[in-house]
């Protein structure tokens, strides 16, 4: 079973969903999208180099063997949603506290 990739899909929904609940429209936001290419180029550098040269390997019983690069598609999954959920707390305690 693919756990890597159903686990990648799964934190990209539940991230999605609790953007349009808390309602702090994240996605729609154009500087959400620029902050977020800039990181995939950092990963692109970092985590390229890692899985590039064998310092991290993955199991390939566990993701879908789809790669941008050296790097596994469910790398960037997981980083979208981790990048994007310190975002949205962010941004749900500056709604709070009304600032």
């Amino acid at each position: 079973m693919k756990e890597y990739t159903i686990l990648a899909v799964i934190s990209v929904f539940l991230v999605i969903i609790l953007d349009v609940k808390i309602k702090t429209r994240l996605l729609r936001k154009g500087e959400f999208w620029l902050f977020l290419f800039i990181i995939i180029l950092f990963k692109l550098l970092v985590n390229g180099y890692l899985t590039g040269e064998n310092i991290v390997m993955y199991n390939p019983n566990f993701f879908l063997g789809f790669r941008i690069g050296p790097i596994p598609l469910e790398d960037f999954l997981f980083g979208f949603s981790m990048v994007t959920i310190n975002i949205i707390s962010w941004e749900c305690f500056k709604i709070k506290e009304g600032s």
